[in-house]
């Protein structure tokens, strides 16, 4: 079996670069800059990794970005009452608030109280209907990613059987979603793995041919 290595951050700088053109043009025409608003609670080391990421990229396409930072001891309605404003707030345009969230906050009811127009994380239930009936507003980032890693390597997706190891609401249902629905970057059969799978190695195995797919 051939190992295809599929280079991230090489397609990363690419789709930055279009997205940076799509900015420029979409300033021109709105008279607007996209804003997109983090929230912060505590002080977790990868998530300051993750957030410090986003906004460099925000940063490399022209996006503004806010940081709204809590600390680790914040309560539940001091989230609720920050998500509030930004809801209102029409200079932001995306909001993402990063996880996970400290123990004594419902993650659950905070993703929900993010209005559904700025979710860009696309985790409210609005949102997961629109990607199910295959009408999405935002797709889930690391889904898109592998998405596209697939489509701009030309891996064919439609009529393949893909097995996904892990059922996570973050990425592997909406994945499984993603890749199993009719047009480009569908179409396939999808097996979704998880914890109570049994003989997870064999199944992995059994849908992998001699090309490596």
């Amino acid at each position: 079996m051939t190992a295809h290595i599929l280079d991230g951050a090489a397609l990363a700088r690419q789709i930055r670069a279009e997205l940076a053109d799509e900015v420029v043009d979409f300033i021109e025409n709105n008279v607007a800059t996209p804003t997109l608003a983090a929230v912060l609670v505590g002080a977790d080391p990868a998530s300051e990794v993750y957030v410090r990421n986003k906004r460099r990229d925000c940063d490399e396409v022209g996006i503004q970005s806010q940081l709204h930072r809590l600390g680790p001891d914040a309560t539940q309605k001091q989230l609720l009452t920050l998500i509030a404003k930004l809801n209102k707030d029409e200079e932001v345009h995306g909001i993402l608030v990063q996880l996970p969230l400290p123990e004594q906050i419902d993650s659950r009811a905070i993703l929900e109280a993010v209005s559904p127009l700025k979710d860009v994380d696309a985790f409210h239930p609005e949102n997961v209907g629109r990607l199910v009936q295959g009408a999405p507003r935002f797709t889930p980032c690391t889904p898109s990613a592998v998405q596209q890693l697939l489509v701009r390597n030309n891996i064919p997706i439609a009529g393949r059987h893909v097995v996904i190891v892990g059922r996570s609401d973050i990425v592997g249902r909406p994945l499984a979603i993603m890749l199993s629905q009719r047009g480009p970057g569908g179409d396939a059969t999808v097996t979704l793995c998880h914890s109570r799978t049994p003989d997870l190695a064999a199944i992995t195995r059994r849908y992998c041919d001699r090309r490596g797919h």
